[in-house]
């Protein structure tokens, strides 16, 4: 029955919108108008048969795709038409069409993931808003490049390879082509920022690199630079062997050099630049009266740890900084490295299926025998526990829920359970009286350690 299914998809994606015919396969050698007719009616039947595929449902944990309502679509597409571009696929939750294009639709958002908001609206709940948009015919997907260009129907192939592609075309770019002409002033200039090169066989810069340049941070923080096979002074300079790789140059003089050892995807690389970004690591620091230099990372350790506390001096680069909901782990005292080995876990899990979302989670630990006043703000019924801090325009946060007699304890299960219950939709937020932070504790600079040598 599948590849009857199939050959009958490829029917309805090659023909006009009047006809469920392809007519290349009635036009294939050998084949009867007779048999035509009944692949037809075959294929009708099997795409609209109820119960046949369902309706149209996109999941969070399933799906890269990111469902959206006539209300927010201001809130995730229009407001971000001056630096990105997005795609709006409208459907019918009940037409066979559109249930047949969810998977290929998925593998799209899935190739641009983070780099690109890849969406979706339901028809069949927003009929007037899809009528405001043109589309009378689902599936149908418009493609929403940077201002001043115009949104247009996608008019190819609904297909991933097409659309991917037509997505990627007006994607930004601020990469900086790399020739030893200018190579220099490239790793010279803007000394507070990390300098990026990305060494390729290819004479394009690529979508990925694009889409670096130009994240919300990266635009402000990083140079990017390309560099292309044959300029081979440079290569030859760096040492490059190999096509690609990527390497970080940074520090006041751009002593430190960094050759990237990670996965050439978006997301890895995101991270691992996401280290360096905003505080310029790698710069050297002077204490008040010219004391004794450190480094940024020796001085603000929690920007590579993958759960770091929340404290008075971290709280600004951990949560509030950038977007993103804060997981905040309560415990009364320090937290083990059982905590911060279980949070990792779940911070990869999630992070996995969220990462262009709007649901970005930031993971971090408070000692609460410290920090009294948010404890007091919080009272979280036993500890450990944990709640989700929204610190953006209205400061409010949802605790763990522990029972009535709480016999829920602060652990993984309940904390899944927690972070489901907020990206479905569901959790109660409580806003911060005042809209104002409780004060933090006051604590003593930690002696200065050797940092270990591997």
């Amino acid at each position: 029955a599948l590849p009857i299914y199939s050959s009958c998809v490829g029917a309805l994606w090659v023909s006009q919108p009047s006809t469920l015919w392809s007519a290349s396969f009635v036009q294939q050698k050998g084949t009867s108008n007779s048999i035509a007719m009944a692949f037809r009616s075959l294929c009708l039947a099997t795409l609209l048969a109820p119960g046949a595929a369902g309706k149209v449902k996109i999941e969070a944990m399933k799906h890269d795709i990111q469902q959206i309502q006539a209300s927010n679509f201001d809130g995730v597409i229009g407001k971000f038409r001056d630096s990105s571009v997005s795609a709006l696929w409208f459907f019918k939750e009940d037409n066979a069409a559109d249930q047949a294009f969810l998977d290929e639709y998925n593998k799209v958002a899935a190739d641009l993931k983070g780099m690109a908001k890849i969406t979706a609206i339901s028809c069949s709940d927003y009929d007037v808003f899809c009528e405001k948009q043109g589309v009378k015919e689902t599936p149908a997907v418009m493609i929403y490049p940077p201002n001043p260009v115009p949104a247009f129907k996608f008019e190819g192939k609904m297909e991933q390879k097409a659309i991917a592609g037509k997505i990627a075309k007006f994607m930004p770019d601020q990469t900086q082509k790399i020739t030893k002409d200018n190579v220099d002033t490239f790793l010279s200039s803007d000394p507070s920022k990390p300098k990026l090169l990305l060494f390729s066989n290819k004479k394009t810069v690529p979508t990925m690199w694009k889409a670096l340049s130009t994240e919300t941070v990266f635009k402000r923080t990083v140079k990017f630079g390309f560099v292309s096979e044959d300029q081979a002074d440079i290569v030859q300079r760096f040492k490059v062997k190999n096509f690609p790789t990527v390497i970080m140059q940074r520090g006041t003089k751009s002593e430190v050099k960094e050759t990237y050892k990670g996965e050439l995807k978006f997301i890895a690389l995101k991270d691992w630049i996401n280290l360096y970004s905003e505080s310029g690591m790698g710069d050297k620091l002077s204490g008040a009266g010219g004391g004794k230099e450190e480094s940024v990372e020796e001085a603000k350790p929690w920007l590579v740890q993958e759960v770091p506390e929340l404290t008075a001096k971290s709280h600004q680069d951990v949560c509030f900084k950038g977007e993103g909901l804060c997981v905040i782990y309560l415990q009364d005292g320090e937290a083990s490295q059982a905590d911060i080995d279980m949070l990792t876990g779940l911070s990869k899990k999630f992070t996995s299926q969220l990462s262009d979302r709007g649901a970005k989670m930031k993971w971090m630990w408070m000692n609460l025998a410290v920090e009294s006043k948010y404890k007091e703000l919080f009272q979280p019924a036993q500890l450990p526990s944990a709640v989700v801090f929204n610190p953006h325009k209205r400061l409010r946060f949802t605790p763990l829920d522990h029972g009535e007699d709480n016999e829920v304890k602060g652990d993984e299960q309940a904390i899944t359970k927690l972070l489901d219950k907020v990206l479905g939709g569901d959790a109660r937020f409580k806003m911060v009286p005042g809209q104002k932070l409780p004060a933090w504790a006051q604590r003593e600079a930690a002696a200065p350690t050797k940092k270990s040598e591997l």
